[in-house]
């Protein structure tokens, strides 16, 4: 008897480690035309080259893949989004994929089509919204005149747009999402809780370039209180690891050429974690998810032919 329940106890603990889930990072190679580079990490601090591309771009003016930002729907299906064009974009690319290896046909999503003065379309990041089982996918344009001048030239003046979808056949009107007062690019959803999110924010503004954080109770908006900056000057890129209840944002430290992290629970006081962490060689602004071991062993039998 005590032998069979040492064998249930061996299966069920083989069974637990074969779902054990691994994150995984995005990201891209200069100058963004290969496609879509990946590493993964079982602890969230080392993170372990899977090489690439595992998708080149093929949508946009320029082909190019930039910032790949990547969700997991409940459907267990990755959608990607990424941005196509440095300048004279008006929308983003879009791929969605089971395994990250086999990907659907790639889509040019022209959300600022009716913008016919806009500069760009960059950094879309991707979000579920569980509690309303939609997408959101917000960006940094400048539509020159459009926004108080501030310090900025008006061809490098952002704001945040955003639109919803469920399917991603049909999207929402393109609508604001956030208007600081200043240049903003790059900004992040965070849910901490019902009705509590937090938002990652780049202020783009030239003396700063830094990382700030704002709260709201929606994925919308509206976001207020925004903080003082928690990051160095020339930083961008962030993206979110949720683990034991507090969170790593993870940053492109451009000025330096270098990755850096901090973890914070509350998002006003944030620890260093920058010693401790080790990516690939040339890592550049994705987002982090999490897959199945399943997923990485395919993965990792597809990095040995590249």
């Amino acid at each position: 008897m005590k032998k069979i329940l040492v064998l249930i106890l061996l299966v069920s603990l083989f069974n637990c480690a074969s779902i054990k889930e691994v994150y995984l990072f995005t990201s891209f190679r200069e100058p963004a035309t290969e496609g879509l580079y990946l590493a993964y990490s079982e602890d969230g601090y080392h993170w372990e080259d899977l090489k690439g591309p595992y998708l080149k771009p093929e949508t946009g003016a320029s082909k190019i893949m930039r910032d790949p930002s990547i969700v997991k729907g409940k459907d267990k299906t990755y959608h990607m989004v990424w941005t196509t064009d440095w300048k004279g974009g008006n929308g983003f690319g879009y791929a969605s994929s089971k395994d990250l290896i086999n990907w659907s046909e790639q889509q040019y999503i022209p959300v600022m089509a009716h913008e016919p003065d806009v500069v760009n379309v960059w950094a879309p990041e991707i979000f579920y919204d569980e509690d309303e089982d939609r997408y959101i996918i917000i960006w940094a344009s400048t539509i020159p005149f459009r926004f108080e001048k501030g310090i900025e030239d008006e061809n490098n003046n952002h704001r945040m747009y955003y639109v919803t979808t469920k399917d991603f056949k049909t999207f929402s009107d393109t609508k604001l999402f956030l208007d600081p007062g200043f240049s903003v690019i790059d900004c992040v959803i965070v849910k901490r809780g019902k009705d509590d999110y937090a938002l990652i924010i780049k202020d783009n503004t030239r003396p700063n370039r830094n990382l700030k954080v704002a709260f709201g109770k929606s994925p919308l908006g509206p976001f207020e209180n925004i903080s003082e900056p928690y990051t160095g000057f020339l930083s961008e890129g962030p993206t979110v690891l949720q683990q034991d209840g507090k969170y790593m944002i993870y940053y492109d430290n451009y000025g330096e050429k270098n990755y850096k992290a901090v973890r914070t629970q509350d998002f006003k006081t944030f620890e260093d974690l920058s010693a401790k962490i080790k990516l690939p060689e040339g890592h550049k602004h994705g987002t982090i998810t999490t897959i199945s071991k399943r997923i990485l062993k395919g993965l990792i039998e597809k990095s040995k032919e590249k």
